[in-house]
């Protein structure tokens, strides 16, 4: 039987793990406020209102973009967990700056969050070593 033994400051990964979680309940909390401001029933995803649409985009492409982050985030751990927990809350950084300006209702701002690909890369660059 094959025995997995953390490394010693793994706990940090877990904690960034978890601050993507609250990130992305963060973002569910405002698409739900969002439905009651623009008067969006359930199941409608989108509606006529351009700000509720780039509101619940913003949460809908981070959900998207989830599994590869945690997957990222749990290898660059393994090897690297200071480096890879530090990178993960630059990733959660650019998220909650892409939702952020994404909300505004003009699409265009969300590419200010897109610093948030450093902490990506970098994961991504800690899972291949």
């Amino acid at each position: 039987m094959a025995v997995l033994s953390l490394p010693e400051d793994y706990g940090y990964v877990v904690l960034t793990g978890v601050g993507a979680i609250f990130m992305a309940m963060w973002k569910g909390i405002k698409v739900g406020k969002a439905r009651k401001e623009y008067k969006v029933e359930y199941p409608n995803m989108y509606s006529d209102n351009k700000v509720f649409n780039c509101i619940q985009r913003a949460h809908q492409n981070t959900l998207e973009n989830l599994p590869q982050f945690f997957f990222l985030l749990t290898m660059a751990g393994f090897s690297h967990p200071r480096l890879a927990a530090a990178a993960g809350w630059v990733w959660i950084a650019g998220r909650i700056v892409y939702g952020i300006q994404y909300s505004t209702g003009q699409p265009e701002k969300r590419v200010r969050g897109a610093f948030g690909y450093l902490g990506l890369l970098t994961l991504l660059g800690c899972s291949i070593h």
